[in-house]
């Protein structure tokens, strides 16, 4: 393994001199590919898996399930149990920042006046009741006073923000107090519910949940994925659109083809989802195992929002050839993919690499017209795969359970800078 080992003076003189503070990261447009060389300076996390990533004004939170951080080029370890935040110049952790949650953080989405959202498994924050989401100032680490979702009877998997609106998806089973679907949207300043609150039912295997959603940057168009069968009273298995605008409505927008088995080992087979950032087309990739092109499993696939009716198809498909992807983001020059493939433009693999498959260890850039995968192949250990790729106007963020990114040390964070 070729390991970088920088002063911490050389990495923050580096890190000082090269790197601007990125941008939120909602739907980021990037100008170019980023470099396959990680930047030196990220902190590493030296046990469990980073699963989420967001940038508030000039730091970075991560969030996952984890015990221990430590400084690039350090051996002092740092005791953050499931959050922390570093200095997106520097890489240096915060030490102003130690809230306390009592569970796993599945979700991170920023706030303005430097806030950050987070949703997941826990009930507490900072030793007081407020459910599975909250709002936490990243001066101090403290609950966001007025802020009172009150998420209950399960956890937050995935979130998104679109100015007044913060949108959620899990198992959880009310709204302050009140039944919900595990679909909801909350007002961002109050975290009262703001009125989506459609049917979401009948799971194909084990608990309802919505595992991820996106919404476009106009936040006009929402796509679900998860476990439920029916929304609204309607069809949509595994994967459902919703019209945001005015009053949230189901949109005519259903395909099929996420309806057919993959693994019975997954009770959904569906992963991550991303909007392009000019909300044209989203892409959607999932696990399941090798089953040929007549499937969608292992693969990444294209869908055009504008489209509307029953019967959609994909655009274009990417197969693995039998591994998972779990996260995408999309940047209009790339479409990143993370898990723990091994291949790409891999249709007839079956746990193997078949005619024109491309080595591609855990993470991957494809060509977002055709779906082919690009010349960009920094490798990383696979694990059980990248949980969270967050781009930014820097770079792109890359949140997992290994710790070699572009045949370096990075443990569990790194960020690929734009060129």
């Amino acid at each position: 393994m070729r390991r970088r080992v920088l002063s911490v003076a050389i990495a923050t003189a580096a890190a000082t001199a090269g790197a601007a503070v990125p941008a939120a990261q909602a739907d980021t447009a990037q100008s170019a590919i980023v470099s396959a060389n990680p930047v030196n300076f990220t902190p590493n996390v030296t046990d469990g898996t980073v699963r989420a990533i967001a940038v508030v004004g000039s730091k970075v939170v991560v969030a996952g399930n984890f015990d221990h951080v430590k400084n690039a080029g350090t051996s002092a370890s740092i005791a953050r149990h499931n959050i922390f935040a570093f200095d997106a110049k520097t890489g240096k952790v915060d030490t102003k920042f130690v809230p306390k949650v009592d569970g796993t953080v599945y979700a991170l989405q920023p706030g303005t006046s430097n806030t950050v959202y987070v949703g997941g498994s826990f009930t507490n924050t900072n030793g007081v009741g407020l459910g599975s989401l909250t709002k936490l100032s990243v001066t101090t680490g403290k609950a966001v006073s007025g802020f009172n979702a009150r998420v209950g009877h399960g956890l937050v998997f995935t979130m998104a923000r679109r100015g007044s609106h913060v949108y959620i998806g899990g198992e959880f089973t009310t709204i302050a107090g009140k039944t919900h679907a595990p679909l909801a949207r909350v007002d961002a300043t109050t975290g009262k519910d703001t009125g989506l609150n459609l049917s979401v039912t009948t799971p194909r295997s084990g608990a309802l949940k919505v595992y991820r959603l996106a919404v476009d940057p106009a936040d006009k168009h929402l796509v679900i994925d998860g476990t439920f069968t029916m929304v609204a009273g309607k069809r949509r298995y595994q994967i459902a659109m919703i019209n945001t605008s005015g009053t949230p409505a189901l949109s005519s927008w259903a395909t099929e083809r996420y309806a057919t088995p993959c693994s019975s080992s997954f009770d959904t087979y569906m992963r991550g989802i991303d909007f392009a950032p000019d909300g044209s087309y989203f892409v959607v990739v999932t696990t399941g195992a090798p089953h040929g092109t007549t499937q969608l499993c292992d693969s990444a696939a294209r869908w055009e929002t504008g489209k509307t009716g029953a019967g959609q198809n994909p655009t274009w498909v990417n197969w693995t050839g039998g591994d998972t992807l779990l996260s995408v983001s999309v940047t209009g020059k790339a479409i990143y993919v993370g898990g723990h493939q091994r291949w790409m433009d891999n249709p007839q693999g079956h746990d193997s690499a078949g005619p024109g498959a491309v080595s591609r260890p855990g993470i991957a850039a494809l060509n977002p017209t055709g779906g082919k995968a690009l010349s960009w192949n920094p490798t990383r250990t696979r694990g059980h795969g990248v949980e969270t790729l967050v781009a930014t106007s820097s770079g792109l963020y890359v949140g997992s359970d290994t710790d070699e990114l572009g045949h370096e040390y990075h443990g569990r964070v790194g960020e690929f800078p734009l060129s």
